[in-house]
């Protein structure tokens, strides 16, 4: 392959010179080698590359990178000596080496880039090109890594130097009076988590800022007036007097970043500071730390640096002791700074650690531990005295079963301090934990006396049980199904795997039953009974018997079929069909639609639900002679069934097609040809259109490919058009109900405009023909100026009208005076033409534009 030094100096010399002269440590792509090569191939083709250098060198851009590169060639001379002599393995030796050190090169860039960006994961461009040069790397070799590593190149964001509001200072201590963090907080409160102040200012889930301004004034207009009303009044006039309230919010949070930074934290508690304390979003809060840093600022070193470490992970105790083991001539500057915060915070912490072991309420002491451990989180002795204050016992336990578990209920802990969480014990066995007071055991032993306590519990400290009633559960037999016939009932459960045997009765009557089911011939005919069934479970007493399920059902004789019944359309409800048949003396007559004819003759008495299982019941609505149902579209077999309780006697059935008519049925005409369109019915694959004497089919394919039936009919003509659902059954053709759409003809008459006479005195000549003679109603000459043409004969200005106009006509008016351009146009109302008994509408045709606009 040749050489092309062009592409060499473009993917070689150029990145090295980028990278800060360093060149390639890859051999393979300092000398544009590769595996397929033969001696003399390296050979040659390093002569051209040490060629292409010593050019290069004459450029100043490239003078030291050539350098460089004949420096480092005088170390791989004996390896290219070899291979000239036909030796390739010490090349291929060093090809491998010069591979991993490569490797090695992008893995220490990787690892600087990793290490400038930090927890922020963000570098501006100058200083990644910075680490680039000094790797020995490209500039988009090290965006490709800093990619990889999710971090972000980019510039901080600019931020406000200044208040955008002269009296932030007094807002700033009214804010302070209140007790809020910041300005989101006044305005969102808790709402304002994930605030987002930069690229525009909003609170995720919240209203606008002036929204939340306006709720801010009426929440602190209704409160009691007092020095925190005042504090609010001046926090308002702030933001009201403020250009962008939303630009006052940003400076705030900045100035309060700005305000955190002069402490010298470390980039993990700034981030923790901007999310947790001034309530930014993530995003947010590493722009505006990475943009904070950039204005100026960096880590301390020394005594405050180790007093900065021991604060920021929450060892203030160990904190304070480092401070007193320090000499006084080291603790200066920041260091004496955080030595006073950090004994401050020890001293409170103690106080309240001190009060906590003197309340005689736990929640008290609580409280003030807890507000102990958040100044001095190693405070020692208040974790320990913390496990011990337990909260306030739940109340009022209360349990049943409900179906095959137990439900207990219970007053919650008066405890008002720290999160309570509340264990269900059953036998001293813990079941589960909740914060809720409810809870449920899904699978409680069976047959055995179960007490369930409720502990209430706050961290590791419990306190006493609330303790329910003993509670047995016996479950009752499950899936009871009762089923009735001709003077019998049956009926079948499950029963419990721990029951000993069931008991049925029937209205307070023993009933013979085995473990499975019973059958009860003892019952009349319409008559309803109520059962009961009872499991039985042994106990120590003898016997306990469960109060059972409760079915009533009714048993009912044989009912008889309706041997045949007719069908026809009603014609007031399409798709609505009135059956007829004789009433059966007992049971209720329905309708099934099946696929196939019913493989049961008529007669066959069957279970209900088997009958309702193998076809689709039908809609029906009772009428004077039987009922109207509706069987939808499609073909189906329609069955008569007697139903009387859970039996169904088969009747006659009735092979049936549904072809429901076309809906939203239109027609147009445009010139001799007329389209009609219609919602297509379902499940109907073929329609035939009808109209003044012609036919045409149309499929549902050819429909939707062609948009629409069109044929053609003279204007003049009126059309009759009907459009109805077919179908082929057995060989013939069968047609549904018909839709109707009266379309009347249309007389075209044409007009012309043109002018006539002198220039003193011009007239309009409008010249009306038709194909034959027609009388117009009413013929309107309109005229609107400017470049609109008009569109209806109120459009304008009426120039002239003629009435009861017959046509051919020629009209004349005289030349308006009107400044041009404008228009002149005729418009119609009706027409009737020549023959007799016919009339319909017009259509008025308009000449050329030019004839009608005056310019």
């Amino acid at each position: 392959m040749a050489f092309d030094e062009r592409r060499y100096t473009r993917e070689v010399l150029e990145p090295a010179r980028e990278a800060g002269g360093l060149p390639p440590e890859d051999l393979r792509i300092r000398y544009q080698l590769h595996e397929a090569m033969t001696a003399a191939d390296v050979t040659g083709t390093v002569k051209q590359v040490r060629q292409c250098w010593r050019r290069a060198r004459g450029m100043l851009k490239y003078k030291r990178l050539a350098d460089r590169l004949e420096a480092d060639h005088a170390r791989f001379a004996p390896l290219f000596s070899a291979a000239a002599e036909g030796d390739l393995r010490p090349l291929r030796d060093a090809l491998g080496e010069s591979e991993h050190r490569a490797a090695r090169r992008l893995s220490e860039a990787a690892t600087r880039l990793a290490d400038a960006a930090g927890p922020l994961r963000m570098l501006s461009p100058a200083l990644l090109a910075t680490i680039a040069r000094s790797s020995g790397v490209g500039h988009e070799e090290a965006l490709r890594l800093a990619a990889e590593r999710s971090i972000e190149v980019g510039d901080p964001d600019t931020l406000p130097e200044a208040a955008p509001y002269a009296g932030y200072a007094r807002a700033r201590e009214a804010l302070d009076t209140l007790g809020l963090a910041h300005l989101g907080r006044f305005l969102y409160g808790d709402r304002c988590a994930g605030m987002r102040v930069l690229d525009g200012f909003a609170v995720p889930g919240a209203v606008p800022v002036e929204d939340a301004l306006e709720e801010a004034e009426r929440y602190w207009a209704a409160r009691t007036r007092g020095p925190w009303t005042v504090g609010a009044d001046t926090v308002i006039a702030a933001l009201r007097n403020s250009p962008d309230p939303g630009t006052l919010v940003r400076y705030d949070i900045v100035s309060r970043l700005r305000e955190r930074l002069r402490e010298h934290p470390y980039d993990d508690s700034l981030l923790r500071h901007a999310t947790t304390e001034l309530d930014l979003d993530v995003g947010d809060a590493r722009r505006l730390v990475f943009a904070v840093r950039a204005e100026g600022g960096g880590v301390v070193t020394g005594p405050a640096a180790r007093l900065r470490e021991l604060v920021d992970a929450g060892e203030i105790h160990a904190a304070a002791d480092f401070a007193g083991a320090l000499d006084a001539a080291a603790l200066t500057g920041e260091a004496a700074e955080l030595a006073t915060e950090v004994r401050a915070r020890l001293a409170s912490a103690i106080r309240l650690r001190d009060r906590a072991r003197a309340a005689l309420d736990p929640d008290d002491a609580w409280i003030a531990l807890r507000d102990a451990l958040r100044r001095v989180p190693d405070l020692p002795g208040a974790s320990e005295l913390l496990l011990r204050l337990a909260p306030h016992p739940a109340r009022a336990v209360r349990v049943s079963v409900q179906g095959g578990g137990v439900g207990l209920v219970w007053q919650p802990s008066p405890s008002r301090a720290g999160r309570v969480v509340y264990d269900v014990l059953r036998n001293g066995t813990v079941v589960t934990s909740t914060e809720r007071p409810s809870a449920r055991d899904e699978r409680p032993p069976v047959n055995v006396p179960l007490v369930y306590a409720v502990v209430a519990r706050r961290e590791e400290a419990v306190a006493m049980p609330a303790v329910a009633a003993t509670l047995i559960v016996r479950p009752e037999p499950a899936e009871v199904a009762l089923g009735a016939g001709d003077g019998v009932v049956s009926g079948t459960w499950r029963l419990p795997a721990e029951a000993a045997g069931v008991r049925v009765t029937r209205d307070g009557l023993p009933v013979p039953a085995g473990e499975t089911g019973f059958r009860d011939r003892d019952v009349v005919n319409g008559t309803t009974y109520t059962y009961v069934v009872s499991a039985v479970y042994p106990g120590q007493d003898g016997e306990a018997v469960t109060p059972g399920v409760r079915r009533a059902v009714t048993p009912q004789g044989r009912p008889r079929p309706v041997t045949g019944f007719t069908l026809r359309a009603d014609p007031a409800a399409p798709g609505t069909f009135l059956v007829r048949y004789e009433e059966p003396p007992e049971g209720a007559v329905e309708f099934v639609a099946l696929d196939v004819p019913p493989p049961w003759p008529v007669g066959t008495t069957l279970a209900l639900a088997e009958l309702r299982a193998a076809g689709r019941a039908i809609p029906s609505i009772p009428t004077r002679d039987g009922q109207a149902i509706r069987p939808g579209a499609g073909r189906s077999v329609l069955v008569a069934v007697t139903v009387a309780g859970e039996l169904a006697t088969v009747g006659g059935h009735l092979d049936h097609i549904s072809l429901v008519p076309p809906t939203e049925l239109t027609a147009t005409r445009r010139g001799g040809t007329v389209f009609v369109g219609f919602e297509w019915p379902q499940d109907v694959t073929e329609v035939e259109v009808m109209w003044n004497g012609h036919s045409l089919p149309v499929t549902s394919a050819a429909y939707r490919a062609r948009g629409g039936v069109r044929f053609d009919v003279p204007e003049s003509e009126p059309v009759v058009i009907e459009v109805m659902a077919t179908s082929l059954v057995r060989g013939t053709r069968v047609r549904g109900p018909a839709a109707r759409f009266d379309l009347p003809g249309r007389i075209p008459v044409h007009y012309d405009v043109t002018y006539r006479g002198p220039a003193w005195k011009r007239s309009v000549v409008v010249e009306v023909t038709a194909e034959r003679p027609v009388l117009l109603r009413r013929l309107s000459l309109v005229l609107k100026p400017g470049h609109v043409q008009p569109t209806t004969a109120e459009d304008g200005v009426l120039l002239d009208h003629w009435t009861d106009l017959a046509v051919p006509a020629r009209l004349t008016v005289p030349v308006p005076r009107q400044a041009r351009p404008y228009w002149l146009r005729c418009f119609a109302e009706g027409a009737e033409d020549g023959g007799p008994g016919r009339a319909g509408g017009v259509a008025l045709i308009d000449p050329p534009v030019r004839r009608l606009k005056v310019e």
